[in-house]
Formats: structure tokens, sequence, C-alpha cells
């Protein structure tokens, strides 16, 4: 296995690994207010997501930017939260620029913490960071783009089968997502 393969596959498992669920929360909570038929729409803000997440994971890795890990595992699910709560307060479908392009790069940010240093650590032994660190990152948006087409399809059959409002789609899953955020902000015990 190549370079390229390996730190591509370690971004998918990075964000489908269930044990670190708080990233698949994130990135179905920000589509939450999107149908399949904004796919374009979709993409640059999964792509904004991982712009913000890979800006981090750099500066961390080239050791630019330290953040104690506590203070980041507490923030990611106030992030989580604060998205949330944003699409329950305001369930409207997404109609041109939303705030959630907002929420998706700078959230990213926090996000891309969360692993920098586990990555950091694979990187040490690499002469060169940046394929590795590109592969992964590359990795990382194809797992996003997976967890929203599997969202989106589960949206459709919501909505075409079920017949599901898609404001009460919006706010019933950002809800569950709110309270998963905020028993995750408990368990973190940051304060």
């Amino acid at each position: 296995m190549g370079q390229f393969e390996l730190y591509f596959r370690l971004g998918i498992n990075h964000i489908l690994d269930l044990a670190g669920f708080d990233h698949i929360i994130f990135v179905v909570v920000l589509c939450s207010l999107y149908s399949i038929a904004d796919w374009k729409r979709i993409i640059i803000l999964i792509t904004a997501f991982t712009i913000g997440h890979s800006v981090t994971l750099a500066l961390a890795t080239f050791q630019l930017v330290s953040v104690s890990s506590d203070l980041v595992e507490f923030l990611i699910p106030v992030t989580i939260a604060i998205t949330a709560a944003g699409n329950v307060l305001n369930p409207k479908t997404a109609k041109g620029v939303q705030i959630n392009y907002f929420f998706a790069i700078f959230f990213g940010l926090i996000h891309g913490l969360g692993f920098s240093n586990y990555l950091k650590a694979l990187l040490g032994n690499e002469e060169s960071v940046l394929n590795p660190l590109f592969a992964f990152n590359v990795g990382l948006e194809a797992g996003q783009l997976f967890i929203v087409l599997i969202f989106l399809l589960s949206s459709l059959i919501a909505f075409k089968i079920f017949r599901v409002n898609r404001k009460q789609w919006t706010i019933v899953v950002s809800a569950i997502i709110l309270g998963m955020a905020v028993m995750m902000m408990i368990e973190t015990k940051f304060w």
C-alpha cells in the first residue's frame, strides 16, 4: 500500500469511526437543511468543513498552534450544539448563503484540532508531511461525502415514502443531535 492510499484510508476511517461519531453528527446536522436537489451547495458546505479541518491539522502538524485537548474535546460538541440549535430555531430550507457555511469552515477549525495530536504522531516518521496531510484530507472529504449521501438518501425516503414534512425533519434531526451534543458536553467535564 502506497503512502497516499494509507493516509487516504486514515482520513476515511477518521470520519467514519463510530467511536468518534462527533464528526458524523456534525456533518449530518450541517446538511439537515438540505435535500438531495441541493447537492452542489452541499459539496461546497462539506468542502468548507474540510478546509477548516485541514487548516488546523496543518497548523498543529507544523507546530504553529497548540490547544489543550481537553478544551478541544469540549468545544467540538459545543460546535455541534450551536449548529443544531440554529437549525431548530430557524429550520428554513437552505436558500442562498446560510450561516451553516460559516459554521462549516469556522467549526471545522475546531474539529481539526481534535485529531491533530494523533495525526502529528503518525506524520512524525514521514520525511515530507505535505503529501500525507493532503491524502488524509482527501480521504476525510470522501468519507464526509459518503455520510452526506447516506443521510440525503434517508431524507429522500422520509420525504417521498413516509411523507415527512421537510421542516419537521430538520427540526427532529437537529433536536436529536442537539441532545447528543449536550450529553457529550456534560461527559467531557471540562469545567
